[in-house]
């Protein structure tokens, strides 16, 4: 077995669990030996049973009593009552009779699982029960917890990554070893064992800081090669016709701030110097990056180039291409769009007209790096929310032009100093001011007891004609999980708001069904949408009043900040409401930030601050941003300065060598975009 073996080599994978591991993005024994735990679960000391919280997982030592096993229909139902010196305790099993043969009225047993709250009474469904040192041995340990798809169980994960594992010894070392020595990091083989079976916490924050270096180091000695062939790449197309934006900025229904003329002006600049421009915009969410996104692509029609505008969803291709045409068309420009939805025929006059010139502004998703898809004279690519592409897409793109120049916006707000490590092949250009007469959005941080407040908040904003997001962190519910899940909490409310349009969407959903609700949400049919964090980034929704998210506390402050976003887009006072659960005074203190400004500079900075860059056990959280699958840039921001001044300080030799070492294992170790990049 080798690491670019099929996954199927493995034993006990045939070709329908292959498939579902390929739905993951795994396709070999080496992408299964990083597709780490997103979490660990972790099993505590039994408490009594006055002591279980309704809607958490607990544990309990207890004797059983009334066994008894019920068929209800197709439905088998065993039940049984647990007992200890302080209370008593349901047990109960669907579907699960065969366990009755198993079960003892004379033996204690560790019994754990979620806990619900039936009536006046407590009961545990599915619960697992445990001899007291089978139990005892558990709470060692720390038990993987993978992302899954339907289908897949967690347990056929592990099994297959203890096998995957013994290649681990002879995965290659990227980071050198005076390096290695210097930090008190681990061998790549080891970090790999110990984050999928950790020995203790000590040792997994040990292997996950090692990972989270190597991938700040690779990602900064990638940067720092890029950025040093943009600076020698030269552009032919020259900008300079820039009287057909003051006409359309004269035009304006409103007036741009100081910092969307600044920007502009930068774009201005770079573009007529005759070097590729690549520039960010980064802007908090509702300063106006669209407008200068359209002044960009203006400009270079006026020059005779033309422009593409790539966005994450066919809603707001649908969107940005109803709102250009409105602004530009009457200006002379014609604009088109390409999504995947379109009509075979539609895609390919859309085409037609683009590779032949006819087109001066194509707007549309991912079917704009499709090989068929051919400019006449592309000199500007836009990508709109950057950290929803990768930079090998972005490649992909400006491959279609003659070295076009590239402008990328995003609004994940990030401290300075942070973003110059993050985007060192990049010049930035900040939007912090936001449009006059913008309403702020009112925020409140509450906890569990002020729901039935905030459904009567949503019910009168509701009758009033508005909209609303119920934002949860999970899709479905899980015994290990105490957290509100999409799918029946949808249920839930649309049982509460009888009357109204309700709706769900989640990322396990196709993009055609997540761009069909979303379009139902943006015309006004959807009345309250329960969502994932699918709506970070999403369509402009002006009627949309009211955002209420549930279980904060499991998101950093700068997401959240991204999900208040969605609101206070109109001329409606909007609100945001903050839902906790526990009473931790450094959530609450946290959560505050958030719940006292609005600014997402600060918002960010102080993000970093108060998670800590030291808190390493926070769970392994997967990120759109920069394409990374261990670290995050503001709990790691110490591990991120560090690495990128490591990767700064080696030779341009020795960098050389570190990239090509990377792409000799197959260019995907660590960043899918380091092939795109060599061909360039």
């Amino acid at each position: 077995m080798r690491p670019d073996d099929s996954v199927d080599t493995i034993k006990g994978i045939g070709d329908k669990t292959r498939s579902l591991f390929e739905k993951l993005d795994v396709n070999t024994v080496g992408e299964l030996l990083t597709f780490y735990p997103r979490e660990y679960e972790t099993f505590s000391y039994p408490v009594k049973i006055k002591e279980l919280v309704p809607g958490r997982v607990g544990a309990v030592e207890a004797s059983l009593s009334n066994i008894k096993s019920i068929r209800k229909g197709n439905l088998d139902l065993l039940t049984c009552t647990a007992k200890d010196s302080t209370g008593i305790v349901d047990l109960a099993w669907y579907n699960q009779s065969y366990l009755k043969s198993s079960l003892s009225v004379a033996y204690h047993y560790i019994i754990r699982g979620k806990v619900v709250k039936k009536g006046k009474f407590l009961r545990f469904e599915q619960p697992k029960l445990y001899k007291r040192e089978e139990y005892l041995s558990l709470m060692k340990t720390l038990s993987p917890i993978y992302p899954l798809t339907a289908g897949l169980t967690n347990n056929a994960v592990k099994k297959a990554v203890k096998q995957a594992l013994v290649l681990a010894e002879d995965v290659p070392e990227y980071i050198p070893a005076d390096i290695r020595k210097k930090y008190k990091l681990l061998k790549k083989g080891t970090c790999l064992n110990e984050v999928h079976f950790p020995k203790s916490e000590e040792t997994l924050c040990d292997a996950k800081k090692t990972l989270i270096f190597e991938e700040f180091f690779l990602f900064a000695l990638f940067l720092r090669e890029m950025s040093g062939k943009k600076e020698t790449l030269k552009s032919p197309h020259i900008f300079k016709n820039d009287e057909i934006c003051n006409k359309f900025i004269a035009g304006l229904p409103f007036e741009l701030t100081r910092d969307q003329m600044n920007t502009f002006e930068d774009i201005k600049k770079d573009t007529s110097s005759g070097r590729v421009m690549v520039r960010l915009i980064q802007g908090d969410v509702g300063s106006g990056k669209t407008v200068i996104a359209e002044l960009a692509a203006l400009l270079a029609t006026a020059s005779g180039a033309q422009a593409c505008v790539m966005v994450p969803t066919e809603v707001l291709a649908n969107q940005h291409y109803e709102d250009f045409k409105k602004s530009l068309e009457p200006l002379g420009v014609k604009v088109d769009i390409l999504t995947g939805s379109l009509k075979a025929s539609d895609k390919k006059g859309a085409r037609k007209r683009a590779e032949e010139g006819e087109t001066d502004i194509l707007i549309g998703t991912q079917a704009l790096i499709q090989d068929s898809v051919a400019f006449k004279n592309l000199g500007l690519v836009v990508t709109d929310e950057q950290h929803r592409f990768g930079v090998n897409q972005r490649l992909t793109l400006s491959d279609k032009g003659n070295i076009p120049h590239v402008l990328v916006m995003s609004a994940t707000p990030i401290p300075r100093t942070l973003a110059m490590m993050l985007y060192g092949d990049m010049d930035i250009s900040v939007i912090k001011e936001m449009p006059k007469g913008r309403l702020p959005i009112k925020n409140a941080v509450v906890g569990a007891g002020y729901h039935e407040a905030a459904y009567k908040h949503i019910e009168r904003e509701l009758s009033a004609g508005h909209q609303a997001y119920v934002i949860c962190p999970m899709v479905e519910a899980s015994e290990l999980l105490d957290a509100k899940d999409v799918t029946s909490y949808k249920d839930e409310l649309a049982d509460r708001f009888k009357g109204y349009e309700v709706e769900m969407l989640h990322g396990r959903m196709t993009p055609a069904q997540k761009d069909e609700i979303m379009g139902r949400f943006a015309s006004g049919e959807v009345k309250l949408l329960v969502s994932t964090t699918v709506i970070e980034v999403g369509v402009n929704v002006p009627n949309a009043t009211v955002m209420m998210i549930e279980n904060s506390e499991r998101f950093g402050l700068a997401q959240l900040h991204q999900l208040r976003g969605r609101v206070g887009r109109g001329n409606a006072q909007s609100y945001c409401i903050f839902f906790y659960e526990g009473n931790d005074e450094n959530t609450k203190e946290r959560l505050n930030v958030i719940g006292n400004s609005n600014d997402g500079f600060f918002i960010a900075s102080e993000d970093m601050r108060l998670r800590g860059p030291g808190d390493m056990f926070l769970g392994l959280r997967q990120s759109g941003e920069f394409e990374l699958k261990v670290g995050d840039i503001f709990r790691d921001a110490d591990i991120l300065k560090l690495a990128t001044e490591e990767a700064n300080a080696l030779s341009d030799s020795k960098r050389s060598e570190i990239l090509e070492e990377t792409l000799r294992n197959g260019g995907k170790t660590m960043f899918a975009f380091f092939k795109a990049y060599a061909s360039i």
